[in-house]
């Protein structure tokens, strides 16, 4: 070749090319073409690197390139949720460029590649690495195989894919074997499973008829070239072909079997037609005189790039890589007997892309008619996690999320946390917003409590008026004189701490729900302790001890022992408060789809508690100590059994603790002291007034001189 300054003034014999028909040599035909600008068009080479212009910027194509079929496969094993692959292809750049694009873009996605094989190129069923492919394929469990590859390297591995006796699995085929008539021919091929495959958009059926007539023609054409060569060419060109330049040869094409199909032909029929198109153009024929001046190769592959016309209802242009616009048909393999067919049960489309599926025209080789799974592992239930167990991220194990966490559809192979005030179930997909918990007051529950309440303190009041009103009788004051009125006061505020415990929780309330309960508790139980002392001083320490009586009186034991004991209840109360203060909070350990608002358990209700038990204690050893006294004053019956009362409820107030939570224990803590109040002011106040009520006789000076003298003769 002449090397030229420049390549615009290149002039071959040859102003375009049309073909070859392989990948392996359109590689060596662009490359060389490419040169000189010299427009190639190929019918069948459809490797995705022929699109890269930057090193073939004169080759164009007729045939999808492979990119859109990998498209297509991978849409195709999608579609019937196939993650569980093999895949082999050819030993050529066919086959090695397609399974690279092919696993690319399986990898992206959620298919797995369980195994990648090449087919050896040239070889016969005889071939060990065949059989050691083969064998492969039965020992990884695989039902989906998709085969990458020529017509001339699958036909052997297919053949020993029968006699290994391969049955049940699916086929993939790439459009250049899956219409291949030899390799539907294989004897027992049948058995294999089910073969879909790969195939140009098929032309208009009118083209379809077209090319079966030429191809009969040219049947009838071969003994008439054998006989006048001349004559035949100039009868071929003239009758049969129609063309108007007369051609220099004849060949018989339809004698080689199997290679020119009508797809295959209308290929080239495109191509000639593009560069027809092109030349029309450049030639400015379609002002009814084509011009007669040079042609250069880079001005033609110009005007062919531009080209868009409809060649029996299919566009043929190109793209800025060379490639026609142009989809699939998904065929799948059919055997009626002994004779093979493909028929087509689905397409392929691009810009956009897209895949449909015609179910009804799909003949599965399994029992049951359905499409066969091929996973590595079942998918998981939802709200459960994929849990890795190999490099390849379709295979996996299930773990159900824990309570708490849910599971994202983005990512499945973790259970993310739910938000503070979420909540979720074991094996959930979303968070649900926690119920928040605290007694309210606007709950029925909570409207008896407060009834009940106010009965007590209407009670206590009740009992103030009518002791106010009889606070000279005899029984006012062996119940304790003008201290039954603190008594009284004192269990009121008891119960007026009870309001703390209803409604969301505030600061002020939860500082003052227990100081108040127990300084107030105190002061009554200090008033019982020590009434109960000074009668055990006046009937049974006097006559023994009388020193210890009178200085008890002279030096106002009582009010002082009631001063001191309330006072280390203050100080008690304040010091842990100041230490540790009660403030509201947001509990969300007590059940998961809670959030408790309550008051922080502070060391001041534990130590003042424990205070008013202590004391409760003492008030039960004094009482008990009574019980031999006059009954006039004897309530330590009654008396002792009310403090039982106290202590059984707060022993069970801090056993429930732990089982109780939220609203159920604030209702524990309010039924515990509602309890307490009644058994007090039933075992010492209401005995007294049931006397001043009903008994009348019973309260007077005659009554009580008569039972302590009777005490006194014992």
């Amino acid at each position: 070749v002449q090397v030229l300054p420049s390549f615009q003034h290149y002039e071959p014999q040859a102003v375009a090319v049309i073909g070859p028909d392989s990948t392996q040599l359109a590689l060596t035909t662009a490359a060389v073409l490419s040169l000189f600008l010299v427009p190639e068009i190929s019918y069948e080479a459809s490797t995705e690197s022929l699109s890269l212009k930057r090193l073939y910027p004169s080759f164009l194509r007729t045939i999808p390139s492979d990119r859109q079929q990998v498209k297509a496969i991978f849409l195709l094993l999608q579609h019937f949720g196939w993650t569980w692959v093999v895949l082999l292809g050819s030993d050529n750049i066919y086959g090695r460029a397609g399974l690279d694009a092919l696993q690319e873009l399986l990898t992206a996605s959620n298919v797995c590649v369980a195994y990648r094989g090449t087919i050896p190129d040239n070889s016969d069923a005889s071939n060990p690495e065949l059989h050691n492919l083969v064998r492969i394929l039965t020992d990884i469990k695989v039902n989906v195989t998709v085969v990458f590859s020529t017509r001339g390297s699958v036909m052997p591995f297919f053949e020993v894919v029968v006699q290994r006796n391969i049955t049940d699995m699916v086929w993939v085929a790439s459009e250049d074997w899956s219409l291949a008539q030899a390799i539907g021919q294989v004897p027992g091929i049948q058995t294999i499973g089910s073969v879909f495959g790969m195939a140009v958009e098929k032309p208009e059926s009118s083209m379809l008829e077209r090319f079966e007539a030429w191809k009969m023609s040219e049947e009838g054409a071969v003994a008439e070239c054998a006989s006048s060569a001349e004559a035949g060419r100039e009868s071929v060109g003239n009758v049969r072909l129609g063309c108007t330049r007369r051609c220099a040869g004849c060949r018989a094409l339809a004698a080689v079997p199997d290679m020119y199909d009508a797809q295959g032909s209308f290929n080239v029929y495109s191509a000639v037609y593009a560069v027809a198109h092109g030349l029309h153009d450049l030639l400015g024929c379609a002002s009814g005189a084509c011009s007669k001046g040079t042609v250069y190769p880079w001005q033609l592959l110009q005007k062919i790039r531009q080209v868009n016309f409809t060649l029996y209802n299919s566009r043929i242009s190109f793209d800025a890589n060379g490639d026609i616009h142009k989809g699939y048909d998904i065929v799948m393999w059919k055997w009626l007997g002994p004779n093979w067919a493909a028929d087509v049960i689905g397409t392929f489309r691009v810009n956009p892309d897209r895949l449909s599926i015609d179910p009804g025209k799909i003949l599965w080789h399994t029992e049951d008619g359905q499409a066969p799974s091929s996973v590595c592992s079942k998918a998981c239930e939802p709200g459960e996690m994929r849990l890795q167990q190999s490099r390849h991220k379709c295979c996996f194990s299930c773990v159900t999320c824990p309570p708490g966490t849910f599971l994202n559809t983005s990512d499945p192979s973790e259970c993310q946390a739910c938000g503070l005030d979420e909540w979720a179930p074991a094996g959930s997909e979303v968070c649900f917003n926690r119920t928040v918990v605290f007694l309210s007051w606007s709950k029925p529950l909570s409207w008896a409590l407060l009834a009940l309440a106010v009965l007590l303190m209407l009670l206590i009041a009740a009992l103030a008026v009518l002791f106010a009103l009889n606070a000279s009788t005899p029984v006012v004051k062996s119940a304790g004189g003008k201290m039954c009125f603190l008594m009284l006061g004192s269990l009121a505020c008891t119960c007026s701490s009870l309001f703390c415990y209803f409604g969301e929780p505030s600061q002020a309330a939860c500082l003052l729900r227990v100081p108040l309960f127990a300084i107030s508790f105190t002061v009554f139980l200090s008033c019982v302790a020590t009434r109960s002392f000074q009668i055990l001083c006046i009937f049974k320490l006097n006559a023994r001890c009388p020193a210890l009586y009178e200085a008890w009186m002279r030096r106002q034991g009582p009010v002082l022992f009631v001063a001191a004991s309330t006072a280390a209840q203050v100080a008690l109360c304040v010091v842990t408060e100041a230490a540790s203060p009660s403030v509201p909070r947001r509990e969300y350990g007590a059940r998961d789809e809670w959030v408790v608002l309550e008051c922080t358990q502070s060391a001041a209700a534990d130590a003042a508690i424990a205070y008013t038990v202590l004391l409760s204690a003492g008030c039960f050893v004094l009482s008990y100590a009574g019980t031999d006294l006059p009954a006039a004053y004897n309530e330590a019956k009654s008396l002792t059994v009310s403090l039982l009362l106290h202590l059984g409820c707060s022993a069970a107030v801090l056993c429930s603790q732990g089982a109780l939570r939220g609203q159920a224990e604030t209702v524990a803590r309010v039924l515990s002291t509602l309890g307490t109040l009644a058994a007090l002011l039933g075992g010492y106040f209401v005995p007294r007034a049931f006397v001043i009520l009903l008994r009348p006789h019973q309260n007077t000076a005659e009554h009580f001189q008569m039972a302590i003298q009777e005490y006194t003769r014992r």
